[in-house]
């Protein structure tokens, strides 16, 4: 009896494990650069103490990680959380570096993060823990050099913290570009709030079309159901719900709600805006975010946290097409798992990226003191959007499919007898474009 393989959380053996499958698919890759693209270029820890409003001292612990600078500064954003890892800043920084070489845009990887509970802190500790960790970071973000933007339990009101941090140590500059994700009043784009969850639209609208699913080409009809009703989730259900799409489940930390009929998101929003939650809302059933997880239903996207698929309820998955909103939502056993039921993924690194992809917007914005109207942006992100996921589902189509010469019929393609994913296609194509961007720029000195 074959032994059962053990599965593995940890965030750098997961972003290792995609890694391997990815670089399977490049043909030619020059020995020692695999080392050099798996490990982070730098990594800064540092501890500092905050007064709180009760007139204790607290210490508090900060990541910034930079994993790849071949393409230009660190991009990446900055997340408040009581159990963030230096391990998982790790996996995302080497995320976006992916992302980044994807999309085009001239940023390598960055992320970073402070260790607390923004739901126990007041405004004014929260402005307290930015600024000192701004300040402890020093010269090692930049307009040109590391470029942060909002994450996890951050927001506009911290970019303009951290803004105002930098700008205050470095006077006489035009020190906007320093991070992006800020107030429309201070530099920021507009369309940048909503961008992550109209990439997430503006990806699945193209994919169907595709066609790949012949009783499902368009959102129009398509049962929907999101994990995470927090920005993203919010957004992507408004997108989704315009184009008529059937909303019949959300979730937010506290639990889920389901409706065969569909949701309103707009009537969703007020009643979490008045009881914190969406549990409890009218005429719908109660859920746990895992059952949440199981409902049979055509589009099924997680935009909550990483690992909520995974080896133990990826057989139980009754979704068509998973679009992950979230990071690393999918665990690689998971991934395998679903492969092998013909359940597609469109992942992170091509679905999220709408929010660092307006990031650069912003970035270009602030270097040229211009601000763009929202069309405008919104038409340069829908052409973003699509461009990428051509890219991505043609690349498979050549590595997938081939053509039967005796036979003249096409047969699926597989590497080393497993099914070849979307999530490792994207991926072979951004580790590609850095290790040949890293060679043409020659190994210094």
């Amino acid at each position: 009896m074959a032994e059962k393989k053990m599965e593995t959380f940890d965030p750098i053996e997961m972003s290792e494990q995609q890694f391997e499958k990815a670089i399977s698919c490049i043909k030619k890759l020059k020995k020692g650069l695999i080392e050099f693209l798996k490990k982070p270029k730098r990594v800064t820890i540092v501890n500092f103490p905050i007064e709180m409003d009760d007139g204790s001292v607290q210490s508090f612990k900060g990541y910034r990680v930079i994993h790849n600078r071949v393409f230009g500064p660190g991009k990446g954003g900055i997340r408040y959380h009581p159990d963030l890892t230096m391990e998982e800043v790790i996996s995302m920084a080497k995320l976006m570096t992916w992302k980044c070489a994807l999309l085009n845009i001239p940023f390598g990887g960055a992320k970073g993060g402070v260790i607390c509970d923004t739901k126990v802190l007041t405004d004014g500790e929260l402005r307290r823990i930015t600024r000192r960790f701004t300040s402890e970071l020093g010269d090692n973000i930049g307009p040109n050099i590391d470029i942060p933007a909002p994450d996890m339990y951050t927001s506009e009101q911290t970019m303009a913290w951290i803004f105002d941090t930098y700008d205050m140590l470095h006077p006489g500059k035009n020190n906007r570009p320093v991070v992006t994700g800020k107030p429309i009043e201070m530099g920021g784009s507009y369309g940048r709030n909503e961008a992550t969850g109209n990439g997430v639209f503006f990806v699945t609208e193209r994919f169907l079309a595709k066609a790949l699913i012949p009783e499902l080409q368009t959102v129009s009809g398509a049962r929907v159901v999101i994990q995470g009703f927090g920005n993203v989730g919010a957004v992507t259900a408004q997108a989704f719900f315009r184009k008529g799409a059937t909303i019949t489940a959300v979730s937010d930390s506290q639990g889920g709600v389901y409706c065969e009929d569909g949701l309103n998101p707009d009537e969703l929003l007020a009643f979490k805006e008045v009881h914190g939650t969406v549990v409890g809302m009218p005429n719908t059933m109660t859920m746990s975010n895992e059952e949440i997880l199981q409902l049979e239903c055509d589009l099924l996207i997680p935009a909550a946290l990483s690992n909520q698929i995974h080896g133990e309820n990826a057989s139980k998955i009754n979704a068509k097409v998973i679009v992950e909103a979230a990071n690393s939502p999918i665990t690689p056993m998971a991934d395998e798992i679903l492969s092998e039921r013909g359940i597609y993924v469109l992942p992170d690194i091509v679905v999220n990226a709408g929010g660092v992809t307006v990031s650069y917007f912003e970035w270009v914005q602030n270097q040229m003191n211009q601000q763009w109207d929202l069309e405008d942006v919104n038409a340069r992100l829908q052409k973003k959007m699509y461009k990428v996921i051509d890219l991505v589902f043609d690349h498979w189509q050549g590595f997938v499919i081939c053509e039967d010469i005796s036979s003249n019929e096409k047969k699926l393609n597989t590497l080393n007898g497993k099914k070849l994913d979307f999530r490792s296609v994207a991926l072979s194509i951004s580790v590609e474009r850095v290790a040949k961007a890293t060679l043409l720029r020659g190994i210094w000195p």
